[in-house]
């Protein structure tokens, strides 16, 4: 535990030195990540990430939620992002829609921390995204809650989607539109490779997975219809974007003209070379970081 520590601390201390217009410039070789466009296979530094963003109207960055480097990764990517577009708003996978009230009035100062934190059912490791609501609400960022709610996500594994035609219209205004689909093809497949194979408790399972995603999706083009000019930095479990399907697949259905870039961020021991068959297909622009010591 002291050896992640001491590595967390050493990269800290060289994440803020990105911020050198010096080291802006270019990728530093020392950074224990690399981010890589696909397309190219070339390594890029983060402002030109950003840069690149300029046309997009929602980037999903997806992390794997233990990874400390890619939360700290993401509060950089996010910050700058809103410095360079004005009006960049994020949306969370760590929030349920039927707590939108309790960011904003956090948001707006109206609340304190705690009863924030307690009321809005932050996640257990809410210190990794503290930074984020934190700039947000320092800047006058607008926060969306996207996710569903648990207790509807645990009726859906229990009971299939259909029970939520069963809820009153009062909790359906947390929901996207009913009945929700449930995605086929290589999302299905990719499911059931995680899993282990098809069986009845699994497919409850993924219509579940198909429950967040929907919600997710709904919340981001609810958003951008009524803010047709922002753009959307959505972050979410990598499994949801990944291959440009899951969330990023269902708001095609929402909102078909827009602009989608996708954002892969995980540790792996080839982050100096990439395996191309194994990664090229994930996402726009995968960042790679090194896998902290045990």
């Amino acid at each position: 535990m002291k050896s992640v520590n001491l590595n967390m601390n050493k990269f800290r201390l060289l994440l803020s030195c990105i911020l050198s217009p010096m080291v802006l410039m270019a990728q530093n070789p020392d950074l224990p990540y690399k981010i890589y466009e696909v397309k190219s296979k070339k390594t890029i530094a983060i402002p030109e990430l950003v840069k690149a963003l300029e046309n997009t109207d929602v980037f999903f960055f997806g992390e794997e939620h233990n990874d400390s480097i890619g939360h700290l990764l993401e509060v950089e990517i996010f910050e700058q992002a809103v410095k360079a577009y004005p009006g960049t708003a994020i949306s969370m996978e760590m929030f349920s829609t039927d707590v939108q009230p309790v960011i904003n009035e956090y948001l707006d100062g109206l609340i304190s921390e705690k009863n924030f934190v307690k009321e809005a059912r932050a996640w257990n490791n809410y210190k990794d995204y503290r930074p984020l609501i934190e700039f947000a609400k320092t800047n006058k960022v607008d926060v969306i809650a996207a996710n569903a709610a648990t207790r509807y996500s645990n009726a859906v594994t229990m009971k299939g989607l259909e029970i939520l035609q069963q809820f009153p219209a009062a909790s359906k205004s947390f929901l996207p539109p009913l009945p929700i689909d449930t995605a086929e093809g290589r999302y299905y497949e990719k499911f059931n490779e995680t899993l282990g194979g098809h069986t009845m408790g699994n497919m409850k399972i993924y219509q579940t997975q198909n429950l967040w995603d929907a919600t997710m999706s709904w919340s981001i083009a609810s958003y951008i219809k009524s803010h047709r000019k922002a753009k959307v930095f959505h972050l979410n479990g990598r499994f949801h974007s990944d291959e440009k399907l899951g969330i990023a697949g269902q708001l095609k259905k929402h909102a078909a003209k827009l602009n989608i870039t996708t954002i892969s961020c995980f540790p792996s021991a080839d982050f100096d070379q990439p395996d191309w068959q194994k990664h090229g297909h994930l996402a726009d622009y995968i960042i790679i970081s090194k896998p902290l010591d045990k």
